[in-house]
């Protein structure tokens, strides 16, 4: 199916007649797409849905987080699979078919009967999410770095924000009208196959870089820092991102916390990456782990509706943030070819997450409550600051010796 996908041109007008920098913005929005597809829909659409399915099947914490686990493991060994060098064939088309996998394993998740059906079709769906982000964030960051588009990455990366919305309104709305989980993941997987026909309109098959960029990457050895902070990240925020919704059952804030993260995502990515722009990557990275760590630990301190959204605000608000700072650093630090970088920091940050759920049910199960385990994300996320912090200060310093000599 790759190859079949691979050789399927875009029209001749978007791929040989727009001029670069105007098909820059065409390259932006298709990577919103494909994000929203498959992240804010594909990976997220679990958690608006998750109290249904919870209800319906009278699955365990440990269950949960198990589902959780898996569609983080096979995100894991997607990016691996991207990190590879034998990896053949063209981005694009690599990039089509992820977008196929994702929005049918998302639907596929309406018709499973089973356990080992649900672990199957996350599974899929992780390690479709992984290949489509790698590699539409190394194609879409490429291309607008050579030419001069910076401020269009994060148009790209406000893609998982813009499908956490969009996931959160569509369950709700197919709950009101009374329909149940089955309905709610079929309707998911049908939004994300309309990603697949765009992307195909939109993403040039001609590559615009220039051959010495396709050789593997060099990178900075401040790298090393960045993707241990990366994954603690990965853990860190990932707790509170599949349970919330659980957490904040029953009270006034219940039906409002998704959608107050999917909001305040869209925004967040631009205003990290201005932050970033102005302090440095990795100072903004730190200080973005800090906000979301005061919203983690707020999702299990607060006590009533207004506290549980300033606790989604201050997820939604870093999570995207804190994905597109750690990328484009990544990207800045490493010579040539961005997609091994990519895959690493994406690599650490799913082992940071696949850890998390079932970490927190297995807690969840000793203890009753989600309380320990967040807390243990607030203090990886602070601890991913201080990391990163470090690197923001080797920086400094590499910095004022180059002046000096």
């Amino acid at each position: 199916m790759t190859a079949a996908l691979a050789t399927c041109a875009p029209p001749p007008q978007i791929a040989d007649t727009v001029p670069a920098r105007d098909r820059a913005l065409s390259l932006a929005i298709s990577g919103l797409l494909a994000t929203a597809a498959t992240m804010g829909i594909g990976r997220f659409v679990y958690t608006p849905i998750l109290p249904f399915m919870t209800q319906a099947l009278g699955l365990s914490e440990p269950q949960v987080g198990l589902i959780a686990s898996a569609n983080l493991l096979g995100y894991l060994l997607g990016a691996l699979a991207v990190a590879s060098a034998r990896l053949g064939g063209g981005r694009r088309g690599w990039l089509l078919a992820g977008l196929a996998a994702s929005a049918l394993s998302t639907g596929g998740m309406g018709l499973a009967t089973s356990m080992a059906a649900f672990l199957a079709l996350r599974f899929i769906g992780g390690v479709a999410s992984a290949f489509v982000l790698v590699i539409a964030s190394a194609l879409v960051l490429d291309r607008l770095a050579l030419v001069g588009r910076p401020r269009l990455p994060a148009l790209h990366f406000a893609g998982t924000g813009m499908g956490i919305v969009f996931s959160a309104l569509l369950v709700a709305g197919l709950a009101a009208a009374g329909l149940g989980w089955r309905a709610q993941w079929l309707a998911s997987g049908a939004a994300s196959l309309a990603a697949v026909l765009v992307a195909w309109r939109l993403v040039p098959d001609a590559p615009e870089t220039p051959p010495a960029a396709a050789q593997p990457g060099r990178s900075d050895p401040r790298l090393t820092l960045l993707v241990v902070a990366y994954g603690l990240f990965g853990f860190g925020y990932v707790i509170t991102a599949t349970f919330m919704s659980t957490i904040a059952r029953a009270t006034p804030a219940e039906s409002l916390v998704w959608i107050a993260v999917g909001l305040s995502a869209v925004p967040s990515v631009a205003v990290w990456v201005a932050i970033g722009q102005r302090i440095g990557n990795a100072a903004a990275f730190a200080l973005a782990c800090l906000t979301e760590a005061a919203g983690v630990a707020l999702s299990v301190l607060a006590t009533g509706a207004v506290g549980f959204l300033v606790s989604a605000v201050l997820l939604g608000g870093t999570i995207m943030g804190l994905t597109a700072l750690g990328l484009i650093e990544a990207r800045r630090l490493t010579r040539g070819d961005p997609r091994r970088s990519l895959a690493l920091m994406t690599v650490a940050f799913s082992v940071g997450q696949m850890i998390g759920p079932s970490f927190a049910g297995l807690l969840y199960d000793l203890t009753g409550s989600f309380r320990m385990p967040s807390l243990a994300a607030a203090a990886a996320l602070l601890v991913a600051g201080a990391i990163a912090r470090c690197a923001a200060k080797s920086e400094t310093i590499q910095s004022f010796f180059r002046a000096a000599s």
